[in-house]
């Protein structure tokens, strides 16, 4: 079995002229990440791998949450590839962690997100929103071979307000 939990970085800003990849989090994303990760610790694994793109506003919202979930913030791989917005390149990055790890959380970006647990969870959603936490459970052995799961669950900010 196959535990894969996504979660779309939290609310940016877009008040200073910088390039996409180095937008922060405003103030509301600051804030509903703290509020997602801190109600999300019964349904985290013992153990697991944390990958995160390594765009600021993914990797600020990977460090509200490791903290919060109290993992060590060496432990988040930061991988430039997870900077994407097709679930087609989010699939093929995701299908390449080693079959050691079976529980594995990503921090990236929609459309991706989206669009990735709408082709392998069972429940349909709209729009994962910004701090949107999605937790997929496959029946497979190998992470090249995940097709469909089931969705375990879903928290967004709205959720826990």
């Amino acid at each position: 079995m196959k535990q894969l939990i996504l979660v779309r970085h939290a609310k940016s800003s877009w008040e200073a002229p910088l390039r996409d990849f180095d937008r922060p989090l405003n103030s509301k994303g600051i804030n509903d990440a703290h509020l997602v990760s801190s109600s999300i610790i019964s349904y985290l694994p013992k153990y697991f791998i944390v990958w995160s793109s390594s765009a600021k506003r993914a990797s600020e919202t990977a460090m509200i949450f490791a903290q919060n979930i109290s993992i060590s913030y060496d432990s988040i791989i930061f991988k430039d590839e997870l900077y994407t917005f097709d679930e087609k390149k989010l699939e093929q990055i995701i299908k390449t962690c080693s079959n050691d790890y079976n529980h594995l959380i990503v921090f990236g970006h929609n459309e991706a997100i989206t669009n990735f647990v709408n082709k392998f969870g069972d429940i349909f959603i709209d729009n994962v929103s910004t701090s949107g936490f999605v937790d997929i459970i496959f029946e497979n052995e190998n992470w090249m071979d995940i097709k469909k799961g089931k969705t375990n669950k879903i928290i967004f900010p709205r959720d826990l307000k």
